[in-house]
């Protein structure tokens, strides 16, 4: 069982094995959210399954003219990609085929960017047999793996169970409650110029919760794409976190997407399971009343 990482030799070992597995490709562009299925259809690992971040990963709800978002009503977080419950995850993996007793392994083209947030929903679902592509379709391709452009395969319709979260998810009140506290170490995702405040591309409000440590989520990979050695991640959160416990650690970022390679990062370096805040930014700055920092 792979539950953090796994390679492409071992993808390629888990497909000529007969491990039940289901592959999911994540691919997605923010600014173009039609893009990263049309990269899909174009080419994939064979057999792949697309997870549209905002149509399978999120419960959008509705959105005024203005931008604002209004998330459904049984939305498992707010912001800009709100969590969907747990029920419709649920509905949406059987729909799929995927079952509790698959190997699930995430993959996309954009630094495990996008299909971390998958990695962690599963996590949320109780599900532990998932991990992340390392290196993304980029290093498949580059070690000879088949790529198809073959429609996606039917599903037959699979009965997901839902188990206890193997994963927590953070919400407002409880960052709001841990600001008051001294037991909450706040980690922001984003780019250093929009969590300084700086910039602001997507939300309306710039800047950053108040105490919470910048580390952008590129931080993660190396210049191959793939995740640092465990060893050098483990140093460079000791340091950021310079002496704060990791087991306080919620990660957030802008809509509770990128925030996840830190959260991949963190255990891989064996610093253990830390929170989401899957609201994140695009959440808490949505009531004025709430607390903002700059710098």
């Amino acid at each position: 069982m792979y539950t953090t990482l796994v390679s492409t030799e071992e993808l390629k070992a888990l497909q000529a094995g007969g491990t039940p597995l289901m592959v999911f490709d994540c691919s997605f562009d923010l600014m173009n959210p039609a893009a990263g299925e049309e990269q899909y259809r174009q080419a994939h690992i064979p057999g792949a399954v697309y997870a549209h971040l905002d149509n399978a990963l999120s419960d959008k709800g509705t959105v005024d003219p203005d931008g604002t978002h209004h998330p459904h009503p049984d939305a498992a977080s707010g912001g800009r990609h709100p969590l969907p419950s747990r029920e419709k995850f649920a509905m949406w993996l059987s729909s799929v085929g995927f079952a509790n007793t698959m190997q699930a392994v995430v993959y996309d083209r954009n630094g495990s960017l996008y299909c971390g947030r998958l990695w962690w929903m599963l996590k949320w679902m109780g599900h532990d047999a998932v991990a992340v592509l390392d290196g993304g379709l980029q290093a498949w391709q580059a070690s000879g793996g088949a790529v198809t452009s073959a429609e996606e395969p039917s599903h037959f319709q699979s009965n997901f169970e839902i188990k206890e979260p193997l994963r927590t998810l953070a919400t407002t009140d409880t960052v709001m409650a841990g600001l008051r506290g001294k037991k909450q170490t706040l980690i922001d995702a984003r780019a250093t110029p929009r969590y300084k405040g700086e910039v602001e591309p997507l939300d309306p409000v710039a800047g950053h919760i108040p105490g919470a440590l910048n580390r952008p989520f590129g931080q993660n990979l190396g210049p191959d794409g793939r995740f640092k050695p465990a060893a050098q991640l483990k140093a460079e959160f000791e340091q950021l976190l310079a002496g704060r416990d990791a087991t306080s650690v919620v990660h957030h970022c802008g809509s509770g997407v990128s925030a996840v390679p830190n959260v991949i990062a963190m255990e891989l370096a064996g610093l253990g399971r830390t929170a989401l805040y899957a609201g994140s930014w695009s959440e808490w700055c949505s009531d004025p009343s709430r607390p903002v920092e700059k710098g």
